[in-house]
């Protein structure tokens, strides 16, 4: 595996992180993860303005431009012969000392992996996710904002490892008024009468995968519709969906026990799913654009 890293295309037994790499020591950086379908990257410029919001949010200027990181991505793609693909584009604070202060790290880092990424969930797209409610909040956007997806995950780990516990293929977070936030990886979209309802995005990640899906359910004529939502509207949802760039777009059909809907993979989720693949497989940036 060839990787990315700092201007270098290096084996990955090669590529190696300063230990006083703040991206290491703090979770200070930021990242995305794109997918790569029948030669073409899906959204990546999408993506790639969204990695370096983050950046900007959280103050680290990234030393390359964006068309520099379009390249770096692409190359890494061709160098890995990879026509399919999960990328994973990381900007790091950068080497600097034992101390908090950024000031210290003279030099932000960039990092690209790219790697063969099948399906995450296997077979339970057709058979549907188990769900589990968690008792960790979403972090409150006056904290770290969820639409920074740094390199501090600890609030998305430590819901993934209750629903473990709990025997819940996802975790489904609330954040701190008790509304629905998304899953740990995944935004989620609850169906009830034919209408899609989704939480809106103070709380939870403005999901690549999720515009895609409302674009879709607009080309469809399905309702969408953006409010707060709680216990009550995803325990009686007629469908609950998850989707995110690995997970793409999933069904949940359990949740803390209690069946959603029939209890099978509904008609608005087929509908979206069969919609969602011939888009990766057509649209897309060329990893081999001439």
């Amino acid at each position: 595996m060839i990787i990315y890293y700092d201007g270098k295309y290096l084996p990955d037994d090669q590529a190696k992180v300063s230990v006083f790499d703040h991206g290491f020591l703090y979770g200070d950086g930021v990242f995305e993860g794109i997918r790569a379908y029948n030669g073409r990257v899906f959204r990546l410029k999408e993506h790639i303005d969204r990695l370096y919001d983050s950046a900007k949010t959280i103050d680290i200027k990234p030393p390359i431009t964006k068309e520099e990181m379009t390249e770096v991505i692409c190359e890494t793609l061709r160098r890995n012969n990879l026509t399919d693909a999960y990328i994973r584009p990381i900007i790091t604070r950068g080497v600097g000392d034992l101390g908090l202060d950024p000031r210290k790290c003279p030099k932000p880092s960039v990092i690209i992996i790219a790697v063969t990424w099948g399906a995450m969930y296997g077979d339970l797209y057709e058979k549907g996710l188990k769900g589990v409610t968690v008792s960790v909040r979403r972090n409150p956007a006056e904290c770290l904002p969820p639409n920074v997806k740094s390199l501090n995950y600890l609030n998305n780990i430590l819901a993934k490892i209750e629903a473990n516990y709990k025997g819940g293929d996802e975790a489904i977070f609330f954040d701190t008024n008790g509304y629905l936030s998304e899953g740990s990886g995944d935004n989620l979209y609850v169906v009830k009468n034919g209408e899609i309802i989704v939480p809106p995005t103070l709380n939870n990640l403005r999901g690549i995968t999720r515009m895609v899906i409302l674009e879709i359910a607009k080309s469809l004529g399905i309702t969408v519709k953006e409010q707060n939502l709680g216990y009550f509207d995803l325990y009686t949802a007629d469908e609950l969906i998850c989707s995110g760039t690995a997970a793409e777009v999933a069904p949940i059909t359990w949740v803390d026990g209690r069946v959603i809907g029939s209890g099978k993979p509904g008609p608005i989720f087929r509908q979206l799913s069969a919609a969602f693949k011939p888009i990766t497989e057509k649209e897309g940036y060329p990893i081999n654009k001439k």
